[in-house]
């Protein structure tokens, strides 16, 4: 069967104003991001990617934009199924505002339990994107072979309840899965199971030297906005 290639979307407006983003429209990357976007075909240089997948969101069809210039023979399919959580009411609002509901507690220690008001439940977010990849496994192994790669373009939470996922976590731990902003995280799947390769990759060491104000032990929802 496949591998997978799964890209965080780059930095955007919304990861440095400190919103969680959801899908209000208009979230555009920042100027890191749109670097960091700039920069993705020279990573994947070499790789023989099949098809490229992505969220709806301006900001993974501006993330997987450059690559599809450099590589004019592939076309982006969207598949809303990658799209973001959808988070109802608390699209669009601060984190540091969010920090103190209720729910968040919830969404931290039990996220298989948590469903956002006037959106979905984390659970049927993981569900969702799951069931689009295993049809996307199909599909590519179809056209292009079992020893196929393609690329999905997609966001924080998506990716990492995937990778809980290929790993056979329960979504109560995937808030211990970190991918940042542009990272890339490989999964090889075959009959039997699937095998993770790489995981959170940005070819930047940056994030993990000391901070001057500590992180919490929260895991950032949404996926956090990587390096300062």
């Amino acid at each position: 069967m496949p591998t997978l290639i799964l890209v965080r979307h780059g930095r955007s407006t919304a990861n440095t104003a400190g919103l969680l983003a959801g899908w209000t429209p208009g979230v555009a990357l920042d100027e890191r991001g749109t670097a960091q976007a700039a920069a993705l075909p020279g990573r994947l240089d070499g790789l023989p990617v099949a098809e490229v997948v992505t969220s709806p969101l301006q900001r993974c069809r501006e993330t997987v934009q450059p690559l599809l210039a450099a590589r004019p023979e592939l076309t982006a399919h969207t598949d809303e199924r990658i799209g973001e959580c959808h988070y109802g009411d608390w699209s669009g609002r601060k984190l540091a505002e969010l920090k103190d509901e209720p729910l968040m507690e919830v969404v931290q220690a039990h996220p298989s339990a948590a469903a956002f008001p006037g959106g979905e439940s984390m659970r049927a977010m993981q569900t969702r994107a799951a069931e689009a990849v295993r049809e996307w496994n199909a599909r590519v192994e179809r056209d292009h072979g079992a020893d196929a790669v393609y690329l999905m373009c997609s966001h924080g939470d998506i990716i990492k309840s995937l990778v809980a996922d290929a790993l056979g976590l329960h979504l109560d731990l995937f808030q211990r899965i970190s991918v940042e902003p542009c990272s890339v995280t490989a999964i090889r799947y075959t009959r039997l199971r699937p095998f993770l390769v790489r995981l959170g990759d940005t070819g930047d060491f940056a994030s993990l030297a000391p901070r001057e104000e500590p992180e919490g032990g929260d895991a950032p929802v949404g996926g956090g906005a990587g390096a300062p």
